[in-house]
Formats: C-alpha cells, sequence, structure tokens
C-alpha cells in the first residue's frame, strides 16, 4: 500500500527526473550565457528558407564591461546586507516599535532609491547608448560610464539629463572606465 508520503516522494522524483534529461538533451548554444550567434544562424537558416524578399534591420549589441559588473555586484551586495540588517530589527522581540519603524522606512528608502538608481541607468542608456552603473547616496549621485573616451561635452549633458529628474541641486559626478 503506498501511502501520501511515498506518492509524493515518487511524483517529485519523477519530475526531476523529466527535467534532468530535458536539460541533458538540449542544445548546447541554448546553455551558454551569449546565445545571440545561434539564434541569428537559426533566423538566417529561416530567412534562407522563406521565399519573401525582407530586408534585415541592424541589429546593435552591447556588452556590459567587467567594471560595471562589479560595482552593481558590490553594491547589490551592500544594499542585501543593510536590508538583512533592517529585516533582523523588524523580526526582533526586543525591538521597540520606533525602532522598527524606522527600520521599515529606511527599508522602503532602499528599495525607492535603488529603483531611481535603475531607472538612471535606463536613460543614459536610452539617451546615449551607453552602459552605466549609477550610485546614489544622499544628494550625491555617482556615474560609471563604460567607454574609451572622456567626453566632457557628454559626461556635461549626463549630468544635465539626471539632474533634469530632481527639483533640488543634486551633486553629480562622472566617470569614464573601460
Amino acid at each position: 500500500m503506498i501511502n501520501k508520503r511515498s506518492l509524493w516522494f515518487l511524483t517529485l522524483f519523477s519530475l526531476i527526473l523529466v527535467l534532468s534529461v530535458y536539460y541533458v538533451t538540449m542544445p548546447s548554444e541554448l546553455l551558454l550565457g551569449n546565445n545571440s550567434n545561434y539564434l541569428e544562424t537559426n533566423q538566417s537558416e529561416e530567412n534562407d528558407n522563406s521565399d519573401t524578399n525582407t530586408t534585415e534591420e541592424p541589429t546593435v549589441q552591447i556588452e556590459e564591461s567587467d567594471i560595471l559588473t562589479a560595482l552593481r555586484v558590490e553594491a547589490n551586495d551592500q544594499m542585501l546586507s543593510e536590508m538583512d540588517e533592517f529585516k533582523a530589527i523588524l523580526t526582533s522581540e526586543d525591538a521597540t516599535v520606533d525602532e522598527k519603524n524606522n527600520a521599515f522606512e529606511k527599508m522602503k528608502e532602499l528599495n525607492i532609491t535603488r529603483g531611481e538608481e535603475e531607472a538612471l541607468e535606463k536613460k543614459i542608456q536610452d539617451e546615449f547608448q551607453l552602459q552605466a552603473f549609477v550610485k546614489i547616496d544622499g544628494d550625491q549621485i555617482r556615474v560609471v560610464v563604460a567607454s574609451d573616451e572622456h567626453d566632457e561635452t557628454l559626461a556635461n549633458n549626463i549630468m544635465r539629463s539626471i539632474q533634469s529628474n530632481y527639483d533640488k541641486k543634486m551633486y553629480i559626478s562622472v566617470k569614464f572606465q573601460k
């Protein structure tokens, strides 16, 4: 006789088995992080097989620099550690109501700041077609742009673009790195 625990075990085991067989039989090109070449070859084969003559639109590939990735990882680690501290205060039985309210407000502020940083990164991407990292700390905004050129007018335009989002004066610094 099969009880519920055995039935659940068999169900989950069979699901894991099916997924692992699917993973093993997948083409190795899909498992790579940058599978654009695989997709382009498949699209070109489909275009060759079709009878209609269509013009291909040019595609732009933007790769993120290693420095931006390192800065993002560092910022995410810092934010997660701060969030963990605030969560510990919120779940603590010894903390007062005021401490819990302050921790909740700081968590909310962290989330809002991270949203602003992502919005500014997207704005720089859309307006200037550059990959950038943005870090907001109070009234200071630090921007790191992935570019070999150190263009003063571009940095000035980026500063003006960012400042247009805020009513009060922000201290914005732009740094170019590759």
